[in-house]
């Protein structure tokens, strides 16, 4: 029998394979989830065999040349009669949908919604006789015995599909089976011949005995109360009193870790993964680099999640990657079956605002009802969230905080208001030339760009870094390693963090929260109280008995005049933050929630309840087998959804394999990109000109159009 592939380069795998990787994969997942792992296994062997089509094969050796539509799940399920009848329902549901929504596709190409145009049955069918032997081979190969089927009884099985789908998606809910079988797909997709090795890996709570380390200098470290029997956890504390160790303190199970931005996590990642390697020597831990993937369907763009490695001990990621949970987007039901039961830190949960802090609200309510335990951390949280939040999780929260004269014991910056920029520049000259270490945060990446290119020209000998998001995460992973100052077995390498000398850092607010790093003096634009006191931790960080209440001096630009200038924050927000602040006075501690307050009078909790498939009374509205193919997070965030790549990196994104490819990856918001080109591997990012992109600098969004484009790299 000729070769048969599942999948194009640069992997070239076999069907074969694939089908193999799946099933082993389907089983263990179904085996977790207390699912019959039979008829995972058969599911699996099910999904893909109606690649073995000449249609796919010849699209698949042609690089994606389009005809007409195939799609090889019909071509799977003329299969069905092979097995028993009782068995049906439920394998018609791990195949029919694992890629399309069944009706309301946006590409139209669901089976419900070919059903209703044209007369495809003719095309998937096929010279039957030929390839359905080529399938019946597979099947028996894996154990399935199987006998040739006629194109009759091939077409009445297809029929008995489509009366099953159209009664299943009148019901509400979602499908397990679908969700076993994305998430094994994915799974074996990604590691490809790694999967049997990785299967051992999974589904094992991590050894969390690192966190129980107790220093008098983190306070948190010596409270006893971890122990409780409360099922969720909420912490207030002050940054650098242990909050994080509290919070893994907490967990019983697998862990996702979330923090509030995409460029935050991968210090995390880092931070956790040494953590923890001595402890646990072979950690399955994740860290999810995008929000979410999208498509282009003509006018209509459809997101999808990008579904962490299901079962793995450790995940790091974005509260917004989570979301596809809350409004039944591409692939929320494996990331709701990867979630059950697990524990879910939401850490820094006070830096969300409007519209990020409703979809945090959904999604700590949704957690719960799946028997997920939820541990929040904060530095700083209004009490009206606090009240919001104990709301949703009842009386069974353990409460925990910092005593006052605890809170005495972190004061550490003074507070200096001042008009511009322009006025710092002397103090930063001073700070230079007493051999300080300086940080200056803005509020946008352009502002960052502008103010680092400003800076390289004042200080030419002096160590200067700009770090933002929009990097290539390789670019990315090497200036965080720099500003971080330590090798990979944590030696100082004296650089920026740990240096003895001057160095300048511009950033925006992603230093804000994960990374370990104490500097000297800080300038920054005004941001809410509650995320500039998390910058403000930034500097005079490092506590030893020495520096205990020692004052560093922290300084705050005056906010802008208007609402366009001030964001991404509401301009009322930054006003009040900015009144409630001191001149010259040191920020106590113990004083704080009551400033909070003063600036967080009411929250707008945003009516996102239209757009969340799991409602506050209970109820799912979401139809079976289908997905919510509208971008509903691209409508409701202005988030760093989607990936573009250089135009001079296309060629080694498409024939690298994971890792290497988000290495080449820069997070951008879609519709900054949204008119470029898309390519169809990995993650599908958005192609830029190589004009607008520095190693030095990052991603120069004004940059991106087509007549930056350079012409060696276009196909004549």
């Amino acid at each position: 029998m000729e070769k048969l592939y599942a999948k194009s380069g640069p992997e070239w795998t076999s069907l074969e394979d694939h089908l193999h990787h799946v099933a082993i994969a389907a089983q263990k997942f179904a085996n977790h989830l207390g699912l019959d792992q039979h008829l995972a296994y058969k599911g699996a062997i099910l999904h893909d065999i109606g690649k073995a089509h000449p249609a796919f094969q010849e699209r698949l050796i042609s690089n994606g040349v389009k005809g007409k539509t195939y799609r090889h799940e019909i071509g799977s399920l003329f299969f069905l009669s092979i097995f028993q009848d009782s068995e049906w329902n439920i394998l018609i549901e791990m195949v029919v949908g694992h890629h399309k929504s069944v009706k309301n596709d946006s590409g139209e190409k669901g089976l419900l919604d070919l059903d209703n145009g044209y007369d495809y049955l003719d095309h998937h069918l096929g010279k039957w006789e030929e390839w359905s032997d080529r399938g019946i081979a597979l099947f028996n190969q894996f154990g399935i015995v199987a006998h040739p089927i006629t194109k009759e009884k091939a077409l009445e099985n297809i029929e008995y599909v489509i009366k099953y789908c159209k009664k299943r998606v009148k019901q509400r809910g979602y499908s397990e089976w679908r969700g076993v079988l994305m998430g094994a797909d994915h799974f074996a997709s990604a590691l490809i011949h790694d999967t049997e090795k990785n299967l051992d890996r999974l589904f094992k709570s991590p050894n969390l005995s690192f966190f129980q380390r107790e220093s008098k200098l983190y306070p948190l470290s010596q409270v006893k109360n971890f122990t409780s029997d409360k099922r969720h956890t909420i912490v207030v504390a002050c940054t650098g009193a242990g909050k994080t160790d509290y919070l893994f303190k907490r967990c019983r199970g697998r862990v996702f870790y979330t923090l509030p931005f995409q460029a935050s996590i991968n210090a995390m990642f880092k931070r956790v993964a040494h953590s923890l390697q001595d402890t646990n020597p072979d950690l399955d831990i994740r860290v999810l680099h995008a929000a979410s993937s999208v498509v282009k369907r003509g006018k209509e763009e459809e997101e999808s999640v990008l579904q962490s490695l299901f079962g793995s001990s450790v995940k790091i990621l974005t509260p917004h990657q989570l979301a596809a949970v809350a409004f039944g987007l591409k692939g929320y039901e494996a990331l709701l079956l990867d979630l059950k039961g697990c524990d879910i830190i939401l850490d820094e949960i006070h830096t969300y605002s409007g519209i990020s802090q409703a979809i945090v609200l959904k999604l700590i309510e949704v957690l719960n009802k799946i028997d997920c335990r939820i541990h929040i951390g904060t530095a700083t949280m209004p009490t009206i969230l606090y009240t919001r939040i104990l709301q949703l999780l009842g009386d069974n929260v353990l409460e925990t905080s910092l005593p006052p004269d605890e809170l005495d014991k972190f004061d550490r910056h003074r507070v200096h208001k001042v008009e511009s920029f322009d006025s710092t520049k002397q103090l930063i000259s001073n700070a230079v030339n007493n051999n300080e270490k300086v940080l200056i945060v803005l509020n946008t990446v352009d502002k960052a760009q502008e103010v680092y290119a400003l800076i390289r020209e004042l200080y030419p000998k002096t160590p200067t870094l700009l770090l933002h998001s929009r990097f290539r995460r390789g670019d990315r992973n090497s200036k965080e390693k720099d500003l971080l100052g330590l090798d990979e077995q944590g030696t100082s390498i004296n650089l920026f963090n740990t240096s003895n000398k001057a160095c300048i850092v511009v950033s925006t607010q992603i230093v804000e929260v994960s990374l370990d790093i104490s500097f000297d003096i800080m300038v920054t634009e005004t941001a809410p109280l509650d995320a500039l006191v998390q910058r403000f931790g930034r500097i005079n960080r490092k506590r030893t008995e020495d520096t205990i209440g020692k004052i560093k001096d922290v300084y705050v630009i005056a906010p802008p005049d208007t609402e366009k200038e001030a964001k991404p924050y509401e301009l009322e927000a930054l006003q009040r933050t900015f009144e409630v602040l001191e001149d010259g006075e040191i920020l106590k501690e113990r004083n704080l929630q009551a400033k909070i307050d003063q600036v967080f009078t009411e929250i707008n909790f945003m009516k996102i309840e239209e757009h969340a498939i799991f409602k506050e009374d209970g109820r799912i509205t979401i139809d079976c087998l289908t997905h919510n193919s509208k971008s509903i997070l691209f409508e409701l965030l202005d988030i760093d959804s989607v990936a573009c790549i250089r135009e001079a990196d296309q060629e080694e994104y498409e024939k690298s394999y994971f890792e290497r490819r988000l290495e080449l990856e820069i997070p951008v918001r879609y519709f900054s990109v949204c008119k470029m080109n898309q390519i169809e591997k990995g993650n599908r990012p958005f192609l830029i000109p190589d004009k607008a992109y520095s190693e030095e600098m990052g991603l120069f969004v004004r940059e991106i159009k087509e007549g930056n484009f350079n012409s060696k790299y276009q196909i004549l």
